[in-house]
C-alpha cells in the first residue's frame, strides 16, 4: 500500500454538515458555503440505493471546479447505509462489498479525503465473526489503494442500537489493528453515538477520560474526523437519536470543551443535527464563536 500523507496544513477550524447534492453533487458545494461551511460531507449516491450511477466526465469538471472556488477542504463522503460489510449473509455481503468498491471508486474520482461507513451489524451471529468479515472485506480493498491517492477510510463510531458494531474502542482496536497495514484507515467518532455507547463526553472532564480510553485502547492518532450531534437519549442508552446542540442529553458544554480541546481542535466536524435549512447557519457560528 502506499503511504497517504494526512498532515493537517489549516489553521481554521474546518466546521461544516451533510449537505444536500439535489440537482448535482456539486450543490452540495455550494450548500456548504451558503452555510458558513468550511468542510462538508455527503453522499455521493443515493444512500437508500444499491446501485450508484457512474460519474462522467462533465459531472467531474462541475465538481472539481466548484470545490476550488467555494474552497471546501478535507471533504467526506458517508457511504450508504444498506452496506454491511459484516453480514452472515453471502448475497447482502456480496452486494455490500460490491457498492463499497464503487463507492471508492467514486471517492477516488472526485478526489474526496475521507470516506466514512458504518462498520456493519452481526444479525443474530457472534460479533466477533462478524468483525473478522469486515477485516476481510477491507482486506479485499488493497489493490484499489495501490496508487497514491489521498482517500482515508474512516469507521464510524456506533450507538450500539440492536446487533451493530463499532460500539466499544475495543472493537474499533480490533479493526484497525489488523488493516492499517493494507488500507488507510481510520476513526470518525460520532458524539451522539459515543455518548449512546456510554462513553461520557459532557464536559471537558468527561472528553479527558473519553479521550485517553481512546489514546489507550486505539490511538488518537487514528481519530480523523467527527460527526457533531447532542442526543436525544442518555448515556449509555445504546440508541442512535440525533438533537441539536445544547437540546439534548448531553448539553452545550460537550461542545464549547469539544472546539477548545487542542486534541480535537483541527480536526474536521460535521453536523449531522436535525433540522439542518434552519440550524445549520446558527450551530456552524456557534461552534466558530467557541
Amino acid at each position: 500500500m502506499v503511504a497517504i500523507s494526512t498532515t493537517i496544513h489549516q489553521t481554521k477550524s474546518l466546521i461544516g454538515a451533510h449537505t444536500s447534492t439535489q440537482g448535482g453533487l456539486e450543490k452540495a458545494l455550494l450548500h456548504g458555503a451558503t452555510i458558513g461551511a468550511t468542510t462538508i460531507q455527503l453522499f455521493t449516491s443515493n444512500q437508500r440505493q444499491w446501485a450508484g450511477r457512474p460519474l462522467n466526465k462533465a459531472e467531474l469538471s462541475s465538481w472539481h471546479d466548484t470545490l476550488e472556488t467555494t474552497s471546501m477542504q478535507q471533504v467526506m463522503s458517508h457511504a450508504s447505509y444498506l452496506i454491511n460489510l459484516g453480514s452472515n449473509q453471502e448475497a447482502l455481503l456480496t452486494k455490500s462489498r460490491s457498492a463499497f468498491v464503487e463507492e471508492i471508486e467514486r471517492c477516488l474520482a472526485l478526489k474526496i479525503s475521507y470516506l466514512n461507513f458504518h462498520p456493519g451489524a452481526a444479525t443474530g451471529d457472534h460479533a466477533t465473526a462478524c468483525l473478522d468479515r469486515i477485516v476481510q472485506s477491507l482486506w479485499a480493498l488493497e489493490p484499489l489503494f495501490q496508487k497514491e491517492n489521498s482517500l482515508r477510510l474512516l469507521i464510524e463510531t456506533t450507538a450500539g442500537q440492536g446487533s451493530t458494531v463499532g460500539h466499544s474502542f475495543e472493537q474499533l482496536a480490533y479493526i484497525i489493528q489488523k488493516v492499517k497495514e493494507v488500507v488507510p484507515i481510520g476513526v470518525c467518532m460520532d458524539t451522539c453515538h459515543v455518548f449512546a455507547a456510554g462513553y461520557a463526553i459532557r464536559t471537558l472532564a468527561e472528553w479527558e477520560d473519553t479521550l485517553a480510553k481512546f489514546e489507550s485502547i486505539i490511538g488518537l492518532n487514528h481519530l480523523y474526523a467527527l460527526h457533531v450531534n447532542d442526543s436525544m437519549t442518555p448515556l449509555g442508552s445504546r440508541k442512535d437519536r440525533h438533537a441539536n446542540l445544547g437540546n439534548g442529553e448531553i448539553g452545550m458544554a460537550c461542545f464549547k470543551a469539544m472546539m477548545q480541546h487542542p486534541k480535537l481542535k483541527l480536526i474536521p466536524k460535521y453536523l449531522e443535527t436535525p433540522n439542518g435549512d434552519t440550524m445549520w447557519i446558527k450551530e456552524i457560528k456557534l461552534l466558530q464563536s467557541f
